[in-house]
């Protein structure tokens, strides 16, 4: 399979854009806020809520958050006006953080207190491994002054994840939150796990942590081994649809969140499944990208983790086996 994904790699600078466009739409709602906004009002009726994600990443000058900034807060008046129930991501290196550390914080402080009046939650998205401990210093910062409604994303594959939740649930205990997935960015073995059997396990793994440790839990996999292994692990801990979260150290409550933890995808990844999660009566979120940078995300996606190809390409010969 890795020479496959690598093969078609390989050939897509070669595609015109427009066939790449069409690839992409499965996957991004669209170019502008408005877009998106139709693409969440068609998937509400499916008992779903969502993460917003602006496109983009990693600035060269700290210029370029002005309009990271800006369009965040669009997103933010447009989730309450509209009354979405939805929350944000945002990439720190968006907002400066390889350039100016102090300044970038300053400018996520900035959205995440807007949000914090509308009761909106704002996760701070994990990028490669070169801003894993900035980022988390990012977490710790903000809970500093004053703002709670901010959580992390956590890599399973990455050898320090588990110690990273253990850290991070001792400082910040109950309000500790956290999007556990299995992470795209390729990592060199010496910090990483980089076989897919060790992949999964290491990411349920770092879900076992979170629950037992109290946090709230968001399950962001497409695949069954960790769907199947994360219920399970719910099952045995006491919690599920219709349950009140009976760990002692429970979250907080929070607007749009569930009883402790929810399950993720992303659009137009296995909405079978997550269809049917939700009529179980699970808390289920869609993971919704968007912005004029869609092509330079997904090309860059798709040459950070090949194997992503071979499921677009799945996906677009034998669309019955992934409903969006």
């Amino acid at each position: 399979m890795g020479i496959v994904g690598r093969s078609i790699v390989g050939l897509l600078p070669l595609a015109p854009r427009f066939f790449v466009r069409w690839v992409a739409k499965r996957y991004v709602a669209g170019e502008s806020l408005d877009q998106a906004l139709e693409v969440m009002k068609r998937i509400s009726s499916e008992d779903a809520c969502f993460t917003i994600d602006v496109l983009g990443e990693e600035i060269s000058t700290l210029a370029e958050t002005s309009f990271f900034i800006d369009e965040y807060g669009r997103v933010l008046d447009a989730i309450a006006s509209n009354g979405i129930d939805a929350n944000i991501s945002i990439k720190p290196t968006a907002f400066g953080l390889l350039i100016d550390q102090e300044a970038a914080i300053d400018n996520i402080e900035r959205i995440v207190r807007r949000a914090a009046e509308d009761e909106i939650f704002v996760r701070l998205d994990m990028e490669d491994s070169r801003v894993t401990q900035p980022t988390i210093d990012v977490l710790f910062s903000i809970h500093e002054r004053g703002l709670t409604n901010i959580g992390l994303a956590i890599q399973g594959r990455l050898n320090r994840s588990i110690s990273d939740i253990n850290n991070i649930c001792d400082s910040l205990g109950p309000d500790s939150d956290f999007r556990i997935c299995k992470g795209i960015y390729l990592e060199p073995e010496e910090i990483a796990r980089t076989d897919y059997r060790g992949i999964v396990d290491s990411t349920n793994d770092a879900i076992d942590a979170a629950i037992a440790r109290g946090s709230y839990v968001a399950i962001a996999s497409h695949d069954d081994p960790v769907i199947e292994h994360s219920l399970a692990s719910l099952s045995s801990n006491g919690m599920g649809p219709g349950k009140t979260d009976p760990r002692p150290n429970s979250p907080p409550s929070r607007t749009g969140k569930g009883s402790g933890y929810e399950f993720q995808f992303l659009l137009g990844v296995r909405g079978d499944v997550r269809r049917a999660l939700s009529s179980d009566g699970h808390l289920t979120r869609v993971y919704l990208p968007y912005g004029a940078r869609w092509y330079e995300y997904s090309m860059r996606r798709l040459r950070e983790n090949p194997e992503v190809a071979v499921h677009v390409t799945k996906a677009l010969l034998m669309p019955w086996t992934n409903r969006r």
